[in-house]
């Protein structure tokens, strides 16, 4: 992977927010701060656009989440849930994101995904194609292993949940196994990656 990032950069985040919402969920069991990942996505560049492509559901309870994202500057697509006959759902906003990426590949500098779904795999190749810049910010957990390969750089939330987690906290467990790896390393100096 080789990035590119210099503040006169433009850059359009799109964020698949049920990707992001139901990896947080399953593997932290906590709800993503979305402020905090356009926030790392962008670094010092320039911000064009930051778009979170969101599924209405049935209950209609997502105003506040729509205004905490509109107070960030995110803007927000909503596209109502699809129930079919016999009760079957369906909430998919892949084609939409993927229409606007190419729309805006040609005014951006580089473009930031917010998923690890790997059916983005042709839009990120042919983005790059048409020279623009492809970047995933996702939990490395759930993101698709293909995809991490063919984006020009990969942000994985995984190395550090709490900064992109509505009050997580890393569990005390894996603290300890880390300070133990510190000080096993300062007493023994040497490498305790394996332990």
């Amino acid at each position: 992977m080789s990035v590119i990032r210099h503040p006169d950069q433009r850059v359009a985040i799109l964020i698949d927010t049920q990707n992001l919402y139901h990896s947080a969920k399953n593997l932290y069991k906590s709800k993503v701060n979305f402020g905090a990942v356009v926030k790392a996505a962008l670094g010092e560049r320039k911000l064009i656009r930051a778009v979170s492509y969101v599924v209405n559901t049935e209950s209609g309870e997502e105003s506040a989440f729509f205004e905490a994202l509109e107070k960030v500057g995110i803007e927000i697509k909503t596209k109502d849930l699809q129930i079919f006959y016999g009760g079957a759902k369906k909430a998919d906003w892949d084609v939409g994101l993927a229409v606007d990426a190419i729309k805006f590949a040609h005014k951006v500098d580089a473009i930031v995904l917010a998923t690890g779904d790997g059916d983005f795999i042709p839009l990120v190749e042919y983005i790059r194609n048409q020279g623009c810049q492809v970047e995933v910010i996702t939990f490395g957990r759930s993101a698709s292993s293909r995809l991490r390969e063919v984006v020009d750089d990969f942000i994985d939330m995984d190395e550090h949940p709490s900064d992109y987690l509505i009050g997580y906290k890393a569990s005390s467990s894996g603290k300890r196994k880390q300070g133990l790896r510190k000080q096993l390393k300062r007493t023994v100096g040497t490498d305790t990656d394996h332990l």
